[in-house]
């Protein structure tokens, strides 16, 4: 294609060359030691972290055809082709037009490798391979077996160059949240809030993030996951805080709380609480730790406050590379009851303790942190306190 001679290689690429050659090569392992001879990689998070390509337009198939020897070969929509030789160092991809069939195309690349009659794996799991996509898949190719959880095992432990993405992120998500706390007062919007959070995390260098804001008031505050909708704050309201920001689509996130006027002597408490568990919590992270214990240290301290039933949900979750519809990696990691893998460094993690009186309020407080060879470090620099605001 002579119009490919405009774009360069790699241009637009996040990491070196050498640190996908490393993930690739360690991919390969895992998938060698699965019993996986190729893999069709269909999830965005996973493609970026093997390519780096990134685009929004991923509600159209992609996918990464990776052998476990050989050349990878990605199949890809021709308006993404030129964002992919910007992204990537990787030139071979096989294009599809709209109106023509990816999983056509996919099979005939496989039959054409040679690579139909061997092992051939799938994230059974992932978001973006729908059941009519994988049906076809198999009714091209046969048995297809399940490649879940090879790329995340990977993504579970941060490079020393990702680290440095996240904790950029955080700096953003930090100039967000001032914003937003600042943006509390009666007679200002919930979209008020938003629209200081997202402006000043984006004026500092955030790009899209993976899932929109977290923010609501008064007793909108007490459903879980509220998002704005206009709604004028009032004195004697709370305030719910919550966002993202992303850095080369990493992320970093951040809770916080507000009160305009004096606050209700329960809010007061329950965010007491949130901020002992959070910090007991901090403090029982380091690495050969179950990520189990420090949700269990959390969950000890909420119980023996009596909050129990205002809090039922994991501790925290993996956080690192996203794309909508969420800025974790829960996926990969929680930090929750039953989860028996240890902590090791390299690990990212975001930790929001909440509690609520549903349909009243909620308050809660949180950290992005990178777990170190001693602890954990964290990456925000907010202060934790309810934020008073005069009535």
């Amino acid at each position: 294609m002579n119009a490919i001679a405009g774009v360069v290689q790699g241009q637009e690429a996040t990491f070196p060359r050498a640190e996908y050659d490393g993930r690739v090569a360690r991919t390969r392992a895992a998938m060698e030691k699965a019993g996986i001879d190729v893999m069709v990689v269909t999830g965005p998070e996973n493609i970026y972290y093997l390519t780096g390509q990134q685009t929004p337009g991923y509600y159209t198939f992609q996918c990464l055809l990776l052998p476990v020897d050989g050349d990878p070969v990605f199949i890809i929509r021709q308006l993404e082709y030129f964002n992919f030789i910007a992204n990537t160092y990787q030139s071979d991809a096989r294009i599809y037009q709209d109106g023509q069939s990816p999983m056509k195309l996919l099979a005939e690349v496989i039959r054409e490798r040679g690579y139909a009659t061997r092992r051939i794996g799938v994230d059974k799991n992932g978001w973006f391979l729908s059941p009519a996509a994988y049906e076809a898949l198999c009714s091209q190719l046969g048995t297809v077996h399940d490649a879940a959880g090879i790329v995340e095992s990977q993504r579970a432990i941060k490079s020393s160059l990702e680290v440095e993405k996240i904790a950029r992120a955080a700096t953003y998500v930090d100039a967000g949240m001032r914003a937003g706390l600042a943006s509390v007062r009666a007679g200002a919007s919930e979209n008020d809030m938003v629209a200081a959070m997202m402006g000043s995390a984006i004026a500092a260098g955030s790009e899209y993030v993976g899932m929109e804001p977290l923010v609501s008031s008064g007793p909108r505050s007490g459903v879980p996951h509220g998002t704005w909708r206009r709604r004028m704050m009032v004195a004697g309201d709370p305030a719910f805080l919550e966002m993202a920001a992303c850095h080369d689509r990493y992320h970093a996130a951040l809770m916080r709380s507000a009160w305009i006027g004096t606050p209700l002597p329960e809010a007061v408490d329950m965010m007491k609480v949130c901020q002992d568990a959070l910090a007991a919590s901090l403090d029982a992270i380091r690495p050969g730790v179950t990520c189990q214990e420090p949700h269990r240290v959390c969950q000890r301290i909420i119980d023996a406050a009596g909050y129990t039933d205002s809090f039922r949900k994991r501790l925290g979750y993996s956080i690192g590379i996203s794309f909508a519809p969420d800025w974790g990696e829960g996926a990969i990691l929680s930090l929750n009851e039953g989860e028996t893998t240890e902590l090791r460094p390299g690990m990212t993690f975001h930790l929001p303790p909440a509690l609520r009186l549903y349909g009243r309020f909620t308050v809660g407080v949180s950290e992005s942190i990178v777990v170190t060879e001693t602890g954990c470090r964290v990456l925000g620099t907010i202060d934790r306190a309810l934020h008073a605001v005069p009535a």
